[in-house]
């Protein structure tokens, strides 16, 4: 099965999805923050990153971006749960600077598998 990394500053957020993600047999690489991210890529082999947009550090916006530049190929599924304005907002730029699929929190597992499963095609 394919490895996804998976930014998200909220630890608890993460070990949920990281849990779903490896019961269904994906191989799962953490990171809190954009900077920690792009560190994990230089010594991994990933097919696909799903990201949050507001972090602390490096956000998402900017961590799409810096993928697009570094691995033009890999997929990429934005979330978010919105923050001083509503989630559409960002996950529309997300979609404009690259990300494959666009999800707002909270989402349920279907639609995050539905999305993996059509970006890893």
């Amino acid at each position: 099965m394919a490895t996804i990394l998976l930014i998200d500053d909220d630890e608890g957020f993460r070990t949920m999805l990281r849990r779903a993600l490896q019961r269904v047999g994906y191989t799962v690489i953490e990171a809190e923050e954009g900077g920690a991210a792009l560190r994990a890529l230089s010594g991994a082999t990933v097919d696909l990153v799903i990201t949050d947009i507001i972090m602390p550090g490096k956000e998402g916006i900017e961590t799409i971006l810096a993928l697009r530049r570094t691995h033009p190929q890999l997929k990429i599924i934005a979330v978010s749960g919105g923050g001083r304005r509503k989630p559409e907002g960002y996950l529309d730029v997300a979609k404009d600077f690259g990300a494959v699929h666009v999800l707002r929190k909270p989402f349920d597992n279907e639609e995050l598998f539905a999305a993996i499963k059509d970006a890893l095609r």
